[in-house]
């Protein structure tokens, strides 16, 4: 995907692999460029989607980005410096207004960073739920929520742990690391379905609006890899090719960080086409040592090791097929609005961009430079004071 002059973007060139990161600081086109892969790759299934919950763009590109991107992003596009390339070949986004694709089955599913406005009162949004101007991806995400809870699971039924559900050391280290002793329940209040929090010890449920922040974060990403993981023997969601996790870290403690990072390799193992958006550095912490394990002879079992994983003869296989696949790492700059390859994660690179990690790494490297200083500092000093007690 090639994007010119769209946004902050001034010259994006991305190569994506079985699992793409993008870094960088906030407002550096990211989200942009995501949400244009998902325009991409599903165009004739967002624009029926669009006109069958009655939005109308009437056929003009400034209409069609407000609802897609979000209100006031038609100023996004400038017709005469603006340019896609999807496969080499440009995509004009004039002619997609004007014109209404053939529709086609889902192939690109997209977590948003807002996923936490997927939930009201405890139970998935609908479409509709949403004002107009709201960006496109954030309204489908709800939607298929709600999908899943209302058509896969019965009234009163436990969401986790559920055996037909994920692998079960994903659940065991889920359950350890993120749940407590909570399990998560569809509960009926009077007439109104709504998730919650019960206990083990069958004390009172805890709705919604008690949840701590992480929870309320991470319960729509559970239900979202619900929705890529089914309980069928396939190893993917019916037409679903990409998936798109933007802030995995958001809300987050690093031991969850690390068991969620897992989960994502678990998509890549199954063949998706992961891209992820961050600004953790645990994250590439992880692509980086990905990228050594390759060449170890026990690569796999090292893998395991780092993330706290038991090494069973499932998760093996996970970390054997991860091993093989391709990892491609952008940053975003914020000075030029381009994109740099970092993949190699090089600390000893000429660029900024890259020995810094996208920025991710750059207050730990001051903060030990600041430490070594002080340190060397103390030192010198008492060697001084020894010499002078000498005297």
């Amino acid at each position: 995907m090639h994007i010119k002059n769209l946004g902050q973007l001034v010259d994006a060139n991305i190569e994506f692999g079985d699992l793409t990161v993008f870094v960088g600081p906030q407002a550096t086109g990211k989200s942009i460029a995501l949400q244009t892969l998902k325009l991409l790759v599903d165009t004739g299934q967002i624009q029926h989607e669009m006109s069958d919950y009655g939005l109308d763009w009437e056929g003009q590109l400034p209409k069609f980005l407000d609802i897609y991107y979000g209100e006031g992003m038609r100023s996004l596009w400038h017709a005469e410096a603006s340019e896609i390339r999807w496969n080499g070949a440009v995509v004009s986004l004039e002619q997609m207004a004007r014109r209404k694709r053939k529709r086609r089955d889902e192939a690109l599913f997209f977590i948003p960073a807002q996923r936490v406005l997927a939930l009201r009162d405890g139970w998935p949004r609908r479409f509709t739920d949403y004002s107009p101007g709201d960006p496109f991806a954030v309204r489908e995400f709800s939607e298929h929520l709600r999908t899943l809870v209302e058509q896969e699971f019965n009234a009163n039924e436990r969401l986790f742990p559920q055996e037909r559900r994920l692998k079960r050391e994903f659940r065991n280290l889920l359950q350890e690391n993120l749940f407590s002793d909570f399990d998560l329940k569809i509960d009926r209040k009077s007439s109104q379905r709504r998730l919650v929090l019960g206990a083990t010890d069958d004390s009172a449920p805890l709705p919604y609006m008690v949840w701590s922040a992480g929870q309320r974060e991470f319960i729509p990403l559970l239900l979202g890899m619900y929705w890529l993981m089914p309980p069928a023997k396939v190893a993917q969601r019916a037409s679903i090719q990409w998936v798109v996790l933007e802030e995995l870290e958001m809300g987050l403690h690093p031991r969850a960080i690390t068991v969620l990072l897992l989960m994502v390799l678990e998509l890549v193992a199954r063949g998706y086409r992961v891209c992820l958006s961050t600004h953790s550095q645990q994250i590439l912490d992880g692509i980086w040592a990905l990228r050594y394990l390759r060449d170890a002879s026990q690569g796999s079992a090292l893998l395991l090791e780092m993330f706290g994983s038991p090494k069973t003869g499932a998760m093996t296989k996970l970390a054997d097929t991860v091993l093989k696949k391709k990892m491609k790492v952008y940053y975003f700059d914020r000075d030029s609005g381009k994109t740099l390859d970092i993949s190699e994660l090089d600390s000893e690179s000429e660029l900024m961009g890259e020995s810094g990690w996208g920025g991710l790494g750059e207050f730990s490297g001051r903060a030990n430079d600041v430490v070594a200083r002080a340190v060397a500092s103390l030192s010198l000093g008492g060697v001084a004071g020894m010499q002078n007690e000498t005297v």
